[in-house]
């Protein structure tokens, strides 16, 4: 009997201790006072990106998630959350889920000082003076080529998910491993890395692994993360090799100063191919969809001479950013640790060690004075210059600050060449045979599909219908 006194005694205290926590008195549903079970459930149905953001629709800008997580949508959090000295917050153990090799990357890197240490070996890679070199241009030029022939070349619709996948890793592997790389749009053999690093859902059962350490080795095999045996012996192969362009990634990570190991560098080179495949792939394909839309013509690509440099193109740009804003490529919660002491942010004191984070799928529709009409695709808001400084500050596709995303240029520089290589010549209408819906998917990066994969009709000089750039005199 005394035992269960204490225990009541016990749990009476502790409760007591969460209704009196600063964290308490910011808005959020009774329940998440007590308990995280709410926030769990809706990342494994999965549902927590819409969850939030329902939350932030209801109750505001600040919204309370469980008794030691807040949810903010608002630029003061952004620049005190991910920027505040420089690099922001330490990230929260969330991010070990994405080792690699059982090693921490740059990404993976909790706390800022090693990160910077890590960046500092990466960043003149990922500069756009290195990417915009011609070695590099020409070379997605060269794989954006292929995209373009097969996607014609066939009298029928075209399956782009894949197309844009093979694409996108094509591109990075090229510009990490110059002058080697892959030609998964060519190469069967390269094609099955590509299978093997996307159409997955393994963010779900990292969670388990997550949340439920202990258990994690009892899992049957369907619980546990796909491996990618194909991909980590490609990695382990090329970065093995001796490469004489220092300009590629693996020149800039091999060089005689650097201070990593060849497993830390295989690591390293793992994490950017597997950040740089879904994230661009399933970007394009988004725009493709929006683009093969009957209101999406663009006279400015058929208009511009070849040689017209891409940062000449103002429309191709809010074409980009305006597909960013409404599908980014990663658009859940970015979340931090509260440094000690506490931290106010956006007016609010939040105590030390609380998870906090921004979702950029909030952050890019909440404020309608900022973002009008937010759900509907509309590049034209980027051509105005009213209100331009507002929407540059909130877009967060990226991130932001020290730790926001090392290959954002590299990703746009493919994103515009890919777009201006099919748009200058072709159109595309959505399949008819298209039987899926484009949703975004929270246990992807981004979304995929439902039920089938993104497939457009082609329609360009010599074929089906009319050429674009005459369909728009």
């Amino acid at each position: 009997m005394a035992m269960l006194v204490v225990a009541a005694l016990l749990l009476c205290g502790s409760l007591a201790k969460l209704l009196i926590s600063p964290v308490a008195k910011i808005p959020g549903p009774w329940l998440t006072k007590v308990s995280s079970l709410p926030l769990k459930y809706h990342e494994f149905i999965p549902g927590r990106r819409m969850y939030i953001h329902r939350l932030h629709q209801q109750y505001g800008p600040i919204v309370r998630l469980s008794p030691n997580e807040v949810s903010f949508a608002s630029l003061e959090a952004i620049r005190e959350i991910y920027a505040s000295g420089g690099s922001g917050y330490n990230k929260t153990e969330f991010y070990d889920m994405f080792r690699q090799f059982g090693m921490k990357t740059m990404f993976s890197t909790l706390d800022k000082r090693t990160h910077s240490q890590r960046k500092r070996e990466l960043a003149d890679s990922y500069a756009m003076s290195n990417i915009l070199r011609e070695p590099h241009v020409s070379t997605i030029r060269e794989r954006a080529e292929p995209f373009v022939l097969q996607g014609a070349a066939l009298a029928r619709s075209v399956d782009v998910y894949v197309f844009l996948h093979c694409y996108a890793l094509d591109c990075v592997t090229h510009f990490m491993f110059h002058p080697g790389g892959l030609s998964s749009l060519n190469d069967a053999k390269n094609f099955q890395i590509m299978e093997e690093m996307t159409y997955h859902h393994s963010l779900q059962r990292n969670l388990l692994q997550y949340y439920l350490p202990k258990l994690a080795p009892y899992f049957p095999s369907w619980f546990k993360p796909r491996r990618a045996p194909k991909t980590n012996a490609y990695v382990q192969s090329i970065t093995a090799q001796e490469h004489s362009d220092s300009h590629s990634l693996l020149g800039r990570l091999t060089q005689k100063e650097s201070s990593l190991s060849h497993a830390l560098i295989a690591a390293e080179c793992k994490d950017h191919m597997a950040a740089g495949i879904d994230t661009t792939g399933d970007g394009l394909c988004f725009l493709m969809w929006e683009l093969s839309q009957p209101d999406h013509l663009h006279g400015e690509l058929c208009s511009a001479t070849p040689d017209t440099p891409l940062d000449k193109l103002p429309y191709l740009e809010a074409v980009i950013k305006e597909g960013l804003r409404c599908a980014p490529p990663i658009p859940m919660s970015f979340p931090r640790y509260v440094p000690s002491g506490g931290r106010t942010i956006d007016g609010t004191f939040i105590p030390a060690g609380t998870i906090v984070s921004c979702q950029p799928y909030t952050l890019h529709r909440l404020d309608q004075d900022v973002f009008p009409d937010p759900d509907k695709f509309n590049p034209d808001r980027w051509m105005n210059s009213n209100g331009a400084i507002e929407r540059n500050r909130l877009f967060f596709a990226f991130g932001t600050g020290g730790r926001g995303c090392t290959g954002r240029n590299l990703a746009m520089v493919e994103m515009k060449i890919l777009l201006r290589e099919v748009y200058s010549k072709y159109r595309t209408t959505v399949a008819a045979d298209m039987t899926g819906c484009m949703d975004i998917d929270d246990q992807k990066n981004i979304f995929e599909t439902k039920g089938s994969d993104l497939q457009v009709g082609v329609h360009g000089q010599g074929q089906l219908l009319v050429d674009v750039c005459e369909f728009m005199l």
